[in-house]
């Protein structure tokens, strides 16, 4: 017998009042990042049978101890209930019930426009869209990830959202920036920074780079980050930088190189990462006075846009073992009192890691709890209703919005 899917659906708003009070009832201007919540986009979910033919990503992979056998990389399961037929895929286990847990593929265009609708049906502003750089030199994942930003542009505009992307740099090997700076080059001529959705700075196109002056031997060099970032400047882009939390003092997990800095200073903004820099609500708000608000000081004395990281709970056991929930979410307190304790320190945006990140398991986006049977194996929502972080981020950006300039 064929095993049932697992049909979870989410619990609705309580009212249509509120989707209207949280969603845009016009199209987001593109320019500014003032007074925005902008979400981290993977992309990167890919199953056996969605037709982009680089097979399982990311839900799961092969076991290296045993060839013939595959192992979960998750630790938090989508809300499949709106999705449609074609854009579901067996994971290959069963409940407690004998029903078979369902997943989506970033391939699928539909899956991507139903993500961008739910950040419009919440009030988030959109999404910087990740394109990782080690994938650029290999044709079958680079092909995969470039059908993903074209359905993230198509969804965006159509939504009424905004992106920009953003380059990550981790596992790049040495003098790998320069295929990074040609690969941005090639998609402006695609046009992708004319698309109405793009997302721009001073009048600009954005570009982040994620992953400067990391700690932990990285192989690039600051020194090649340094001109990556002037010659995406010189091809007249605004530039967003992604960098350690420990990125002005040089210490902790940032490089104690005053390169570091030189760097921030000649971007148009930056955005400090923190998953995983704190682990209670308590510990943010120390996190906050220490950090984000002399981070916020310096970077208003340069005029440089500074977005802090806010994230809902952390875990990875299946990806790296250890517990499961190993930053607990606390049913929403630890991810409200981050933007929270953000907003009191003098934050004007927010970046949200992450929108689909299932694998450390920091999405915020219609999430269920455990099948039965599986507690043991994925994380849940404590019994919070799916779009509980969905609903949080856009308070957050309601909040933003009364007190911050509004984009020009």
């Amino acid at each position: 017998m064929v095993p049932r899917p697992i049909l979870v659906g989410c619990a609705t708003l309580a009212t249509a009042a509120l989707v209207a009070t949280l969603s845009h009832a016009v199209p987001i201007d593109r320019d500014g990042l003032a007074g925005r919540v902008l979400c981290g986009y993977q992309g990167w979910f890919a199953a056996a049978g969605d037709g982009a033919g680089v097979g399982w990503r990311h839900w799961k992979r092969t076991d290296r101890s045993d060839p013939a056998g595959e192992r979960l990389t998750v630790d938090l399961l989508p809300d499949m209930s709106e999705f449609g037929p074609d854009e579901r895929f067996p994971l290959g286990i069963t409940d407690a019930t004998g029903r078979q847990v369902e997943v989506f593929s970033s391939a699928r265009a539909a899956t991507v426009r139903r993500h961008f609708r739910w950040m419009r049906d919440y009030g988030i502003d959109g999404a910087f869209v990740q394109r990782f750089a080690v994938a650029l030199g290999d044709p079958p994942k680079r092909a995969f990830h470039d059908a993903v930003l074209g359905h993230c542009r198509e969804a965006a505009t159509a939504e009424g959202r905004v992106f920009a992307v953003m380059y990550d740099l981790s596992g790049l090997a040495a003098g790998g920036t320069r295929e990074v700076l040609d690969d941005w080059r090639g998609l402006r001529r695609a046009g992708i920074d004319t698309e109405p959705s793009s997302l721009r700075l001073h009048g600009k196109p954005l570009v982040a780079v994620w992953g400067i002056g990391f700690a932990g031997g990285r192989d690039y060099s600051l020194v090649e980050c340094h001109d990556l970032v002037a010659a995406l400047q010189a091809d007249g882009c605004a530039v967003l930088v992604g960098v350690p939390t420990g990125w002005r003092t040089g210490d902790r997990d940032a490089l104690p190189d005053p390169l570091l800095r030189e760097i921030v200073a000649m971007a148009q903004a930056v955005s400090p990462w923190t998953v995983g820099r704190y682990r209670t609500p308590d510990e943010a708000a120390h996190h906050a006075d220490r950090d984000w608000a002399a981070d916020i000081a310096w970077c208003r004395e340069r005029r440089i846009e500074y977005l802090p990281v806010v994230f809902p709970g952390f875990s990875w056991r299946n990806l790296k073992g250890g517990p499961l929930g190993q930053i607990p979410r606390c049913r929403g307190e630890f991810f409200q009192r981050q933007i929270e304790e953000a907003i009191r320190v003098g934050a004007t945006s927010l970046s949200v890691a992450m929108f689909d990140e299932c694998d450390e398991a920091t999405a915020i986006f219609k999430c269920v709890e455990p099948p039965p049977g599986l507690a043991d194996r994925f994380i849940g929502l404590e019994g919070m209703p799916c779009d509980h972080y969905l609903k949080l981020a856009g308070a957050a950006r309601l909040r933003l919005r009364s007190q911050a300039p509004q984009p020009e």
